[in-house]
């Protein structure tokens, strides 16, 4: 009977400030791009606004804001609920008319893909039946 090898599953990482600097920039590079997509993410399925401000270890700052960073820090500082909310909502329902139309011209476009795609095949299967009916033509070819 073997043995069963157990898993380690998943191990914690132990949260200290890494040592080798080349390895501390690899990791906030990855790290920085995981967080601002976690943030996009988090935009578009609730639709918040967000703002994130990170500085690297080489003191270079990086921002992330939907729909920008200065609106949300001044929102912020200011403590004002909407700014300027007239402008804000159209700006949505423009963004959402355009959001409209471009799904509206990839649906047409993918309708127009799977029709090509059905004629290939039917267009395959017509030139596959012409080959087998007519297959006595290539074999006295093949006598010459």
């Amino acid at each position: 009977m073997a043995t069963r090898r157990k898993s380690r599953d998943r191990q914690r990482v132990k949260l200290a400030k890494m040592e080798k600097e080349s390895n501390l920039q690899v990791t906030f590079s990855k790290r920085r791009s995981g967080l601002f997509k976690k943030a996009s993410e988090l935009c578009t399925l609730c639709g918040v606004e967000t703002a994130i401000i990170v500085f690297s270890p080489g003191n270079k700052g990086y921002s992330f804001g939907h729909p920008s960073v200065e609106s949300i820090v001044d929102r912020f500082l200011t403590r004002n609920p909407l700014p300027n909310g007239g402008s804000l909502r159209l700006l949505e329902a423009h963004r959402n008319v355009n959001v409209h139309e471009l799904n509206m011209q990839l649906t047409q476009i993918v309708n127009e893909l799977e029709a090509e795609k059905k004629l290939g095949e039917f267009l395959e299967k017509i030139k596959k039946a012409s080959q087998a009916q007519c297959w006595w033509e290539s074999w006295s070819r093949s006598l010459v």
